[in-house]
C-alpha cells in the first residue's frame, strides 16, 4: 500500500517542505507534515520496522532483508528535496537504510566523500525538540563549520570505511 504524503500536507497547497534553518541549497520535508503521515498509518505499539531511505543510512544486507521478512510488514519513507528534518528519525525510531554507494538523482561528487548533515527546518520546536541554535544563529560561517563536524562526525559513526576510502581535505 502507497500512502500520499501530501494529504497531510499544510495549507491550501498541501505544503510539505520549507526552507532548510542555516540557509543553503533546496528544501527540507517537514517534521510535523512527517508525523502526521506516519502517524497516519500506525498506531504507538506498531511493531512494524520504519526505514528511511537515505544515502546516511546503513548498507541494506542481505541479512538485514532476511530479518525484514520476518516481520509483519514494513513502513518505508521515501524522501526527497535535501531530505527530512532530523528531528523525525528520533521522535518516529526511523533506520535510515542505504542501497549503496551512490545517489540515485545525481550528487556523485559528494557520495564519495563524507555523508550529508543533518537537516531541520520549520516548526522550531517540535514535540520538545528543537533545532540546533547554531541554524538560527545567522552566523555562516560557523554553521559551515557546524555542518562540516556534524557530516564527519554521521560518516565516521554510520560508515567509517568510506573515511578510510579517500582523505578528508582540510582535516
Amino acid at each position: 500500500e502507497t500512502k500520499q504524503i501530501r494529504d497531510h500536507g499544510l495549507g491550501r497547497h498541501h505544503t510539505v517542505d520549507d526552507a532548510p534553518m542555516g540557509g543553503g541549497p533546496g528544501m527540507v520535508m517537514r517534521v510535523d507534515v512527517l508525523a502526521a503521515a506516519l502517524d497516519s498509518l500506525s498506531t504507538p505499539d506498531d511493531a512494524r520496522p520504519r526505514l528511511l531511505m537515505s544515502p546516511r543510512g546503513r548498507p541494506l544486507t542481505q541479512a538485514r532483508v532476511r530479518d525484514l521478512a520476518q516481520a509483519s510488514g514494513v513502513i518505508i519513507i521515501c524522501p526527497r528535496f535535501e531530505g527530512v528534518d532530523e528531528r523525525i528519525i528520533a521522535a518516529r525510531q526511523l533506520e535510515e537504510i542505504s542501497i549503496g554507494d551512490y545517489i540515485l538523482s545525481g550528487g556523485e561528487i559528494p557520495a564519495l566523500t563524507l555523508l550529508e548533515y543533518p537537516h531541520y527546518t520549520r516548526p522550531r520546536l517540535f514535540e520538545g525538540h528543537d533545532i540546533p541554535e547554531i541554524l538560527t544563529s545567522g552566523n555562516h560561517a560557523k554553521i559551515a563549520k557546524w555542518r562540516q563536524e556534524q557530516a564527519h562526525k554521521i560518516t565516521k559513526e554510520r560508515r567509517p570505511d568510506l573515511l578510510t576510502r579517500q582523505p578528508l581535505k582540510g582535516s
